[in-house]
């Protein structure tokens, strides 16, 4: 069994990592979960949330505001659709997202589709929660 697996988080603006990890805690859709070397190859979904990189060289963190996680069994890769180093993250950027995912709740509420305005809440609330979490 190997000790570390290789893991790549990228977004749209930029590469953020690619490095030898022994652990990381991502923020699934349906839960937080830990891949470690050797993980059954899985796919999911991810929410807003911190994702937390356990590595010989010393931890990382990243706001990530959802994407997906591919587990195979040498590594784990993360397209995120936003992802900031916490160590950058500032009260600013918190204020963005959420008035982001206020705007986007609130062009759901005038359409007809139910289940779009229960994501689009849902996804307010996980933004509003990731401020109080992070506490900023």
């Amino acid at each position: 069994m190997a000790n570390t697996m290789q893991f790549d988080l990228v977004s749209p603006e930029r590469s953020l990592a690619s490095l030898e990890a022994t652990a990381v805690q991502i923020p699934g859709a349906d839960g937080d979960m830990t891949a470690m070397p050797d993980h059954a190859p899985t796919i999911t979904t991810l929410r807003p949330g911190i994702l937390k990189v356990e590595a010989p060289a010393g931890a990382s963190e990243y706001l990530v505001t959802g994407g997906f996680a591919q587990i195979n069994g040498d590594g784990l890769s993360v397209l995120a659709e936003k992802a900031i180093p916490v160590a950058e993250v500032t009260r600013s950027h918190l204020d963005d997202l959420i008035a982001d995912a206020r705007a986007s709740h609130e062009a759901a509420k005038a359409g007809d589709d139910q289940s779009v305005v229960d994501d689009a809440a849902k996804l307010l609330a996980d933004m509003e929660a990731l401020g109080t979490h992070m506490s900023l």
